[in-house]
């Protein structure tokens, strides 16, 4: 079964520290995690009564991996999938762009493509042959950040490095 301690720093290896860039969608982000989905956590980690851009300048490696596993690990029910390398790119892939991390993986497998991981796409993760479902996730998500740049040619600026992280998940059985 995956590990969510061997996913963890391969993706923190990827998130640099505090950013506030203007022309990337997640703006305030520290750590791969944005301002929205800290307050999806609901922790003020400056106690000054609100959360805001300053929370985020204060977050950890711990706080990136539990919000990692909340959101993302377990939305895939990563530690029911079998094979290391497929839960990895999963799970990275829906923490990089959200709901289309699953919804284009149960496309690729032939499934009702309704963005919510239960025992049917779990079953299918599972059994489908682990080497050509990674490279077609794989592929797919090439194709999917082309097409964030096709159509914002704003994010341009991001491919080489979305290119080199996708880059860095590679097949194991």
């Amino acid at each position: 079964m995956a590990d969510i301690k061997l996913l963890a720093p391969k993706i923190l290896k990827w998130e640099g520290g505090f950013t506030d860039d203007k022309t990337d969608k997640g703006r305030a982000t520290n750590k791969g995690v944005t301002l929205a989905t800290w307050r999806q956590c609901g922790f003020d980690k400056d106690g000054d009564g609100d959360i805001d851009t300053e929370d985020i300048k204060l977050l950890t490696a711990q706080d990136a991996t539990i919000v990692l596993k909340k959101y993302y690990w377990d939305r895939w029910m990563a530690d029911q999938i079998n094979n290391q390398s497929i839960a990895d790119i999963l799970v990275d892939w829906v923490w990089g762009s959200g709901k289309w991390g699953v919804v284009i993986p149960q496309r690729i497998m032939g499934l009702v493509d309704d963005g919510i991981v239960g025992h049917k796409t779990l079953y299918a993760v599972n059994t489908t042959n682990q080497n050509s479902l990674f490279m077609d996730i794989f592929e797919a998500r090439e194709t999917f950040l082309n097409g964030i740049v096709t159509n914002n040619p704003s994010q341009a600026r991001f491919i080489k490095g979305w290119m080199n992280r996708l880059n860095d998940f590679t097949f194991k059985p």
